[in-house]
């Protein structure tokens, strides 16, 4: 046989190839990243859906007992007990959509740069001046939207920070005592215009990026995206709105002690 012949036995260090070398190839490349964004893009849309859809339980009022929003909580820190620990699966749940989030965010951030540096210095592309004013500022909107989810999360989550009077478990007391301020309501509907404005080119961009779009398919997936942003920004905005109008009863005495006493008001 020639001594030239290929050998049929493993190549040298094969074995020590790192298990996951694939997925930081398709990391390290932009059309990879790209798809790793949608992705966690995807996710994160998921999630504001149905946090609104939970939120707009708000609207049944104070009940004639517990207020459904509060129930509603509840059962998200019970679910699947006594199986799962108490907040097991919320915890689950809030650990996938932070890994989601901050791989968003890297991932946005370092496409971003790269666009950046690929265009000749006093570069400006035609498709980049034709763009619309959302597409523009979507750097900007990340920013915006960053910021108001720790303020929200402070707030409402850990209670952290509590310019107005909030209590563990009381949702719905905690939303119409922070809505009784007008500064309050304004942060929280110019967020949700803002996150409208950011998911609508969001979501529209998500399907070239993975090579849905089409010319036919084009104005249908445009009016889907407008309808989403609008129904997410109308169903976040109106819980505010309708608490400062005076359009929802206020909590019950009982809530309201466990409040101001638990605040230290």
């Amino acid at each position: 046989m020639s001594s030239q012949a290929p050998s049929l036995s493993p190549a040298a260090g094969s074995a020590r190839q790192p298990r996951l070398r694939w997925l930081s190839e398709v990391w390290g490349s932009t059309v990879g990243k790209k798809l790793i964004v949608g992705i966690t893009g995807v996710i994160l849309v998921a999630y504001v859906i149905l946090h609104m859809l939970g939120n707009l339980k708000t609207l049944q009022g104070a009940g004639g007992g517990d207020p459904a929003v509060n129930t509603y909580a509840d059962w998200l820190r019970t679910a699947g007990s006594p199986v799962i620990p108490r907040e097991g699966l919320l915890w689950f749940v809030r650990v996938i959509l932070l890994s989601a989030f901050v791989i968003h965010i890297v991932g946005v951030s370092q496409l971003i740069k790269r666009n950046r540096e690929a265009r000749p210095p006093g570069h400006r592309d035609a498709k980049v001046i034709q763009r619309s004013w959302a597409s523009r500022t979507m750097a900007i909107s990340g920013v915006l939207l960053l910021a108001f989810i720790v303020f929200h999360v402070l707030q409402f989550t850990t209670l952290t920070i509590h310019p107005t009077p909030l209590a563990e478990g009381q949702v719905y007391a905690n939303l119409y005592d922070a809505f009784q301020e007008w500064w309050l309501v304004v942060i929280y509907v110019a967020a949700v215009v803002v996150l409208g404005f950011h998911l609508r080119h969001a979501l529209w961009s998500v399907l070239q990026t993975h090579g849905y779009d089409a010319p036919n398919r084009n104005p249908t997936f445009r009016r889907g995206a407008n309808a989403t942003a609008l129904l997410i920004t109308v169903g976040f905005a109106a819980i505010p709105i309708a608490i400062f109008a005076g359009l929802l009863p206020e909590p019950h005495d009982d809530f309201s002690t466990i409040t101001m006493t638990v605040s230290g008001k």
